[in-house]
């Protein structure tokens, strides 16, 4: 075991250390044989002084015995008769929380004085979410079920590969047919996983994959730090999700065990959570204490997690968590140097969530603001700041962070950019300006604020929701084997043009793609120079840099797909949905399973570089977006479920 790995007994032990400061001297060597030649007649040795003797002995073999390596032997492992209590329908009148978990005896240095109690009162009725669909054509869904069993047929291609080369590790490595462990090596693809395959229908194969799961300990783990939020998002959203559909209530023994793991990591002064926590330190009793530099959406991406986990449990620990994080956000919201949304980069140890100059939707931001609309729908309206915050906050996203890019084609679509908020030299407001940098990960807007506008009754979102999804499969079609990448530059529309009309200007795109690439496009010598340019950097046009060419087999833009067909029920996404799928399953295809690709912008004739790479993302989230898209829309309905930034649908409190 590496030297930074506490094991299981371990932890109970420092656990019980950091509670009781002077813990009692480890007997010597000495006192071991002592103790071991005085059992040896004790039959006939009826003093107390040697009872005592042979008493001690027998602790010293339980420690002993206690402190070995293996998880099973551990009094600190899973019990796997534990059934979790029943705790209600989530409707925050459950018992509370009696489920078994290793982390729930972790000493709190900073324990919470006065808990926020659940929300109360009867859910609202909010406004539907998805579209009345009309009756289906025989041709209609005889293509749409076709579609739906092709996804199948790759995830269950991808399933068993995993299963048979890299069962337990948190990935596949697709073209070497190993194992890697990139999120604390607690099987991060089983976890995900799990939903997807109750949705596909694959019970077999669910209940299989619960048994391992329910046998997964974290009490440990093997990596120097934990990165709390995606274990917020992959483990307790994947185990909230799996239970909220199957009804397996081994799965919210696991939820609590890994809400326990992460509500530790919330143990500071100030109770805001440590994003990188050292688990291993705070285990022996190091203090802890909140990042003064830290990314919005790793501290801001609780919400919908803890509230479940809440209700369902009837515990308001993880209420109260995420609403000391919620609380401050909502008060600086307008105090920001971008006012209505919250920068980048904030101070958690401070709390201080105002200060730097860029706002974005995109990356390191992006889940903090798609969990306001969703847990709004959560918990039924029962928390009017979360809808307050998310109203805000688009208003000025529309406003200063979503551009309208300069298209050959003219197509009316929308990216969504960086909002940098100038200061003077007195370090007073000065105009905003907007880095035209687009995302795949960005991608999710679209599905947020047509799900949000509904919420809310706002069609100006929903509107602006369509064209962002449109301006996401207008990327992929744009490319040479029909897949968007990571990241790219393209130029704004002028913005003193009619918002309707944005004619294509050749010079003008030539000129940015020159001073994109740090060079002068003053004259037409100059200005010449922008073929070359343009060729060395296959780019297609519109396009004034790509920044990252690799696509990571990503969820995003077909999660925007499927949420606007389902909230508005345009055909012509499932074709849109479906040339997206042929693309990436043509480029990314193994022989074991799909791979992430280095470079999307190769020749069409030339296959794309392929890495030994399949986050669990791919089948936690893009092949479930692919499948419910050609899915009957009655299948994990927005009006019953709000899907967690990783794609596991949480149920939402409704009025009886």
């Amino acid at each position: 075991m590496a030297a930074n790995t506490v094991t299981q007994y371990d932890f109970q032990l420092l656990c019980r250390a950091q509670a009781r400061p002077e813990p009692e001297p480890t007997p010597t060597s000495q006192q071991r044989t002592a103790a071991s030649t005085s059992t040896m007649g004790v039959s006939r040795r009826r003093t107390t002084g040697y009872v005592f003797v042979a008493v001690f002995f027998l602790l010293i073999l339980t420690l002993r015995r206690n402190l070995s390596l293996n998880p099973a032997r551990s009094p600190f492992a899973p019990r796997p008769e534990a059934e979790a209590h029943d705790h209600g329908n989530g409707d925050g009148n459950g018992a509370s929380n009696k489920l078994h978990s290793p982390w729930a005896s972790f000493p709190q240095r900073y324990p919470v004085r006065s808990m926020r109690p659940l929300p109360t009162g009867t859910p609202l009725a909010l406004p539907r979410i998805q579209n009345t669909f009309p009756t289906e054509t025989a041709d209609d869904r005889k293509k749409r079920l076709e579609r739906k069993a092709a996804v199948k047929q790759a995830f269950k291609r991808c399933w068993s590969s995993y299963r048979e080369k890299a069962w337990m590790s948190d990935e596949l490595t697709p073209l070497s047919g190993g194992g890697r462990e990139t999120f604390g090596g607690w099987g991060a693809t089983l976890v995900d996983s799990l939903d997807t395959l109750w949705i596909m229908g694959m019970k077999a194969e669910f209940a299989d994959a619960v048994d391992a799961a329910a046998n997964i300990s974290f009490a440990t783990t093997s990596r120097a730090d934990v990165n709390i939020f995606e274990t917020n998002i992959r483990y307790l959203g994947g185990f909230l999700a799996a239970y909220d559909l199957s009804g397996d209530k081994r799965l919210l023994a696991k939820a609590v065990e890994v809400g326990d793991l992460i509500y530790a990591a919330f143990d500071t002064p100030n109770r805001m959570p440590l994003t990188r926590w050292r688990l291993h330190d705070a285990a022996r009793g190091t203090p802890q204490e909140a990042g003064d530099n830290v990314l919005l959406a790793e501290l801001a991406s609780f919400s919908l997690e803890f509230i479940r986990l809440s209700l369902l449990t009837g515990d308001a620990k993880w209420f109260d968590a995420v609403q000391r994080i919620t609380e401050p956000l909502h008060a600086q919201q307008m105090t920001s140097r971008l006012p209505g949304m919250w920068p980048v980069v904030v101070s958690a140890k401070k709390q201080q969530f105002n200060q730097h100059l860029e706002h974005t939707l995109g990356a390191m931001s992006d889940s903090a603001y798609e969990y306001l609309p969703k847990t709004h729908a959560l918990v039924g309206g029962l928390l009017p700041m979360y809808r307050d915050m998310y109203e805000v906050a688009m208003d000025t996203a529309l406003r200063h962070a979503i551009f309208r890019p300069m298209l050959p084609d003219h197509a009316d679509v929308l990216l969504a950019g960086m909002a940098i908020a100038n200061v003077d030299s007195g370090g007073h407001h000065a105009a905003v300006t907007v880095k035209p940098e687009g995302q795949h990960l960005v991608c999710f807007a679209g599905g947020m604020l047509a799900l949000g506008g509904r919420l809310v009754e706002n069609q100006t979102h929903v509107d602006a929701g369509a064209k962002l999804a449109d301006g996401c499969v207008w990327a992929y079609r744009a490319m040479p084997h029909g897949v968007m990448p990571e990241t790219f530059h393209m130029l704004p529309c002028p913005s003193s043009q009619d918002p309707e009309d944005c004619p294509w200007d050749e010079d003008a795109w030539k000129r940015a793609v020159l001073q994109r690439a740090g060079m002068r496009a003053e004259t037409a010598a100059e200005l010449a120079e922008a073929d070359a340019v343009i060729a060395a950097a296959r780019l297609p046009k519109g396009f004034t840099a790509i920044g990252d060419a690799r696509y990571i087999l990503r969820p995003e833009a077909i999660e925007s797909v499927f949420v606007l067909y389902r909230v508005t029920g345009r055909r012509g996404l499932l074709d849109d949905a479906w040339a997206m799928w042929q693309a990436i399953d043509k480029a990314t295809r193994t022989d074991l399973a799909n791979a992430a690709l280095d470079d999307v912008t190769v020749d069409a004739d030339t296959s794309p570089p392929q890495s030994d790479s399949m986050e669990s993302f791919w089948l936690g989230e893009t092949l479930k977006y692919f499948y419910l898209v050609f899915s009957d829309p009655g299948v994990v309905s927005l009006d019953d479920f709000v899907f967690n930034t990783e794609a596991h649908p949480l149920r939402r409190l409704r009025p009886a």
